[in-house]
């Protein structure tokens, strides 16, 4: 008993490393794929809504993306209309940004006794030393740019086929396995998609909470262009714990370009502690809650490893990705013991669906 039980979980360890591996090296292929099926995930209930008003799958496929694509450019759209406001002062910015730099030339000559000439000769050398990085940069930012297109456009495609063939795909995971065993495939497959579901609606409902508290917060404090600030450290939250320390940082460091009152800095870094509390202790438990019940040490770890697998999207789809691996867990009998140590079982509680379900269900 002993010995079999050591190899189904060396085969269980074995098949945990081909999997990373197979991540890791198809990280190209992969990641828009996985984001048009979370995607996919997400508009589901509003196309399946649209086909219970009448309209054809193809239709309402295409209309779901259009919502999304829709939704996506109205902030980019305010988001640019900040940010002209914010280029009409680049003057100001420039000069308070030189300023800045003056003052931590004095200070690095009156602590460490280092002149601004000689300060002066050692920016120089640098720049030389790095002129020859520039058109490296350039070039590989051009490249950078023109493979984020390529990734968007692919991802809104994957995004549509996996809706308008959702019925074809289910029956071909259906057939892979035997008849006995397909009821129990099928609740997997719909529990992971209400699970998706219910947290990206919760999450997409804090970001729009997160917009109107740090807006209102930043404008108190009087940050510029508080509205852009406050969309960015929204949209940041994307990128669980970095996000949100990375959209702070960002703002704290123009309201110091922007103006010499270090009082904004202060209102700034309180408005995020009080943000953060509302939202940890209020905001979460109440919108997100636990739908996804995962142990905080196992969320913590499959964001990093999703980082060191994937970077910046591993961040972003690994919360979701466990979420399904944990269902998958639950209702396949010999990962029932990793299901438990990824979270407990979920008390059964009385039907209350999920959020994007119950916004686009129809009425009886």
């Amino acid at each position: 008993m002993t010995i079999q039980y050591l190899n189904q979980t060396l085969r269980i360890l074995l098949l945990f490393i081909l999997t990373f591996a197979v991540l890791y090296f198809g990280a190209v292929v992969l990641i828009p794929l996985t984001f048009g099926l979370v995607l996919a995930l997400l508009l589901l209930p509003l196309a399946s809504w649209l086909q219970a008003k009448g309209l054809g799958n193809g239709l309402a496929s295409a209309l779901s993306l259009v919502s999304l694509i829709a939704v996506v450019a109205g902030i980019v759209t305010l988001l640019q209309y900040q940010l002209t406001d914010l280029l009409d002062d680049l003057s100001k910015i420039e000069q308070r940004v030189n300023e800045l730099i003056e003052s931590t030339k004095d200070y690095i000559q009156q602590h460490f006794g280092v002149s601004h000439k000689e300060q002066q000769k050692i920016i120089k050398e640098q720049q030389a030393g790095g002129m020859g990085q520039a058109a490296g940069m350039v070039t590989t930012l051009l490249g950078s740019l023109a493979g984020i297109l390529v990734d968007t456009i692919l991802v809104l495609v994957y995004t549509f086929l996996f809706i308008f063939y959702r019925a074809h795909f289910k029956k071909f995971i259906l057939r892979l396995f035997k008849a006995d065993d397909r009821p129990t495939t099928e609740k997997v497959l719909d529990n992971s998609g209400k699970v998706i579901q219910s947290y990206l609606g919760g999450l997409a409902m804090m970001i729009v909470m997160l917009w109107i508290m740090y807006g209102i917060g930043f404008t108190i404090v009087g940050v510029k262009n508080a509205i852009f600030f406050a969309i960015l450290c929204g949209i940041l939250e994307l990128v669980p714990f970095a996000g949100n320390i990375t959209g702070t940082s960002i703002t704290v460091l123009m309201s110091l370009a922007q103006s010499s009152d270090t009082k904004i800095v202060f209102g700034v870094l309180i408005v995020y502690g009080c943000v953060q509390l509302l939202q940890t202790y209020v905001l979460e438990p109440i919108v997100v809650g636990d739908r996804l019940n995962i142990n905080p040490l196992f969320t913590i770890l499959i964001i990093v490893v999703g980082e060191a697998v994937w970077g910046i999207a591993g961040m972003i789809l690994a919360i979701p990705l466990l979420g399904i691996f944990k269902i998958i867990c639950d209702n396949f009998e010999p990962l029932n013991d990793i299901g438990f140590l990824i979270g407990p079982p979920r008390e059964k509680k009385s039907e209350q669906g999920n959020f994007i379900t119950r916004l686009f269900k129809s009425k009886k």
